[in-house]
C-alpha cells in the first residue's frame, strides 16, 4: 500500500496540472492566451486547454453590443451653448484573430477605451456645431449623426470596433436662448397668421366683389331683355291701336255714320276702362270738342295711308 502511494501522489499531481489547464470561455466572448506575456492565440466559446503554468488567459473580450449615455456641450458659429444628450452602441469589428488582438492590446482596460471613445465623439460633434449657427442646430440632427460617423468610423476600426448607432435623444439651449428662441417662434407665428388672415380677407372680398359684379351685370342684362321686352309690347299695343283705330274709321265711313258717334263710342269705352283698371287713382282726360275733333282727324288720316 504504501509501495504504491508515490505513484498515486504522482498521478493525483498529474490530473490537477491536467485539469488546471482546462477552462471555459462563455458564449459571446473570446479568450485571448498569452505565454511569457507574449501573444498566443484565441479561444472561442465552450470548453478549452491552455499549458497549465506556462500560458494564461490575457483577457476575456466581449463581442456583444455594447451602449453609453454621453452629456456634453458645444458651442456654435455664433457664440450659443448647446446641451447635447446621445447614446452610442458600438461592438467589437469581427471575430477575425487581427481584430481581436486590437481590442485585447491597443488599450490598457475598457475605461481607457471608453475615455477615447466618448472624447473622440464629443470632439466630432463640437468641431461640426462650430461651423454652424444656433437656428441651424435643431434641424440638423441627421446630419450630426452622419458627420460622426464619418469622421470615427476608420479610427474605431482602427481599434478593433465599429459603431453601429449613434442617436442624439436631446438638444438643448441655455435658457435665455430657448426664451429668445420661443419669441421668435411666437412673432413668427403671429406674422404666419396675419399673413394668412390677409390673404383670406382678399379672398373674401374678392369673391364679394366678383359676385356684386356678376349681380350688376345679370341685373343690367335682365334689365336691358326687359326693357326690350317692353318697347316690343308697347310698339304692338301701338300698332294694335292704330289697326283697330283705322278699321273703325273704316267701317264708319261705309256706312256713312257721323264721326262723332264712333268718336263718342271710344270716349265712353274709355272711360268704362279705366274705371274698371284704374285702382282707385286719379285720371284727367282732355274731353273738349277740339281735342276730340283733333282725335277724329288724326284717324281719318290712319284711315288715308292705309288705304295707300
Amino acid at each position: 500500500m504504501l509501495a504504491n502511494s508515490p505513484a498515486i501522489i504522482i498521478a493525483v499531481i498529474i490530473i490537477a496540472i491536467i485539469f488546471s489547464g482546462i477552462f471555459t470561455v462563455q458564449q459571446g466572448s473570446i479568450a485571448v492566451v498569452t505565454m511569457f506575456g507574449k501573444y498566443r492565440r484565441v479561444h472561442r466559446p465552450g470548453l478549452n486547454f491552455k499549458i497549465p503554468f506556462f500560458e494564461k488567459i490575457f483577457r476575456q473580450i466581449s463581442i456583444q453590443n455594447r451602449s453609453v449615455e454621453l452629456q456634453f456641450q458645444a458651442i456654435t458659429l455664433d457664440q450659443a451653448n448647446v446641451n447635447f444628450k446621445a447614446m452610442l452602441l458600438y461592438a467589437v469589428l469581427n471575430q477575425d484573430e487581427e481584430s481581436i488582438k486590437n481590442v485585447a492590446f491597443k488599450f490598457v482596460d475598457d475605461r481607457s477605451l471608453m475615455q477615447a471613445l466618448i472624447r473622440t465623439i464629443e470632439g466630432s460633434i463640437r468641431a461640426f456645431v462650430a461651423t454652424k449657427k444656433q437656428s441651424e442646430i435643431l434641424g440638423l440632427r441627421g446630419e450630426i449623426i452622419l458627420h460622426v460617423k464619418e469622421q470615427i468610423d476608420v479610427q474605431l476600426e482602427s481599434w478593433g470596433y465599429h459603431l453601429i448607432d449613434l442617436q442624439i435623444n436631446d438638444i438643448s439651449f441655455d435658457e435665455e436662448i430657448m426664451k429668445s428662441m420661443a419669441r421668435v417662434v411666437s412673432s413668427n407665428n403671429l406674422k404666419s397668421a396675419a399673413e394668412n388672415e390677409g390673404q383670406a380677407l382678399l379672398i373674401t372680398r374678392t369673391k364679394a366683389a366678383e359676385a356684386e359684379g356678376n349681380f350688376i351685370k345679370i341685373s343690367a342684362e335682365a334689365e336691358k331683355q326687359a326693357a326690350q321686352l317692353r318697347g316690343q309690347g308697347v310698339a304692338l299695343f301701338r300698332e294694335e291701336v292704330a289697326r283697330g283705330m283705322a278699321s273703325a274709321a273704316k267701317e264708319m265711313e261705309d256706312a256713312k255714320l257721323d264721326a262723332s258717334f264712333i268718336l263718342f263710342s271710344m270716349w265712353t269705352e274709355s272711360i268704362k276702362h279705366f274705371a274698371e283698371n284704374g285702382k282707385g287713382n286719379t285720371i284727367f282726360l282732355d274731353g273738349s270738342i277740339d281735342k276730340m275733333q283733333r282725335t277724329m282727324q288724326e284717324l281719318m288720316s290712319i284711315t288715308e295711308a292705309t288705304k295707300k
